[in-house]
């Protein structure tokens, strides 16, 4: 039978209520998750290697997860984790893991405590995925609600829904039905590796809006311990006239990537030419994410800064990652 490692680093998947507490909190290690599932058609060796909720997730915490899920040189590998960072997680794991073997992402939207909770289901699902070998080399995969999704498209959509996360436009690579993988694509070719090793300092993302002079991206930019930052631009990559000021001049002494702030669809890179536009920050030396959401955009540009990564290579990387050819 193949061997699953499984790291479980807590969250509402792990989480249940507390008599007299005013509400649910990790409570539930490797060993009470894996214990509701019953008789499994693989080996598992799982470990607890922390008990957070995922808004308390850190650089940190990961590479200690991944490192943990090499060592283990096991066949597939689950990670269990909050859903309110989880799609940041994976595409970490998928920019980072050297390795052909599957790792899966997955946790719940209701604790132990509620109704219908979620956490056995989901669980389950990534333990068949991961022992499937029809799912090496895809990268990180996530799976929630019967779903199976690349790491590079999902994000979380819904606050509470059970149907929380959407690869939206491309959508899911595939569904568990009846513990069994049936993906609906062929697996595309994996980007080189990345290796990021210093990962102090911070990457913020800065949201533009509505009357936005830029104020409030040139006092964060000045902290610092600032290494580069991501802009949530309007529409296709649209900044105010002001924010493009404060854009030129940061552009001179750290990396400006610049996302969408909508969710779906990439930044343009030619069809606008006003003050602010995509191709006027572009043409300060502002990097465009394409495909990649803001989210998504941070952790690839922290993990480059951390593997030592120039201007050069964070150019040629985004625009190997973000666009679609």
């Amino acid at each position: 039978m193949p061997l699953i490692a499984v790291a479980t680093l807590g969250g509402t998947i792990s989480m249940a209520p507390v008599p007299g507490e005013a509400g649910a909190v990790p409570r539930l290690g490797a060993a009470e998750l894996l214990g509701d599932l019953g008789d499994l058609p693989m080996d598992v060796l799982a470990e607890t290697l922390a008990g957070i909720g995922s808004a308390s997730m850190d650089f940190a915490t990961l590479v200690r997860c991944r490192e943990w899920g090499l060592r283990q040189e096991a066949d597939g590998f689950v990670v269990v984790q909050g859903t309110d960072t989880l799609e940041e997680t994976a595409y970490f794991l998928d920019l980072c893991w050297p390795s052909e073997v599957p790792v899966v992402v997955t946790g719940a939207m209701r604790h132990a405590g509620l109704l219908s909770a979620d956490g056995p289901a989901n669980l389950r699902n990534a333990l068949t995925v991961a022992a499937d070998p029809r799912s090496r080399g895809r990268g990180a995969l996530v799976t929630l609600n019967d779903d199976v999704h690349a790491a590079r498209w999902v994000r979380k959509a819904h606050s509470s829904h059970l149907d929380a996360f959407s690869s939206a436009p491309a959508g899911p690579l595939g569904m568990v039905v009846e513990h069994a993988v049936h993906y609906f694509h062929p697996s595309p070719p994996r980007p080189p590796l990345l290796a990021g090793r210093d990962f102090g300092g911070l990457v913020p993302v800065v949201e533009a809006g509505l009357d936005d002079p830029g104020t409030v991206l040139a006092h964060t930019a000045a902290l610092p311990e600032v290494r580069g930052v991501v802009v949530a631009a309007t529409g296709a990559g649209h900044v105010s006239a002001g924010t493009a000021e404060v854009i030129e001049r940061l552009v001179a002494r750290m990396p400006v990537v610049v996302a969408s702030r909508t969710g779906a669809g990439p930044t343009l890179r030619s069809t606008y030419g006003f003050r602010g536009s995509e191709s006027s920050l572009i043409a300060m030396g502002a990097t465009t994410a394409g495909w990649l959401d803001a989210r998504k955009s941070r952790v690839l540009l922290h993990t480059l800064l951390a593997g030592g990564a120039d201007r050069e290579t964070i150019e040629r990387e985004f625009r190997l990652r973000g666009d679609l050819d």
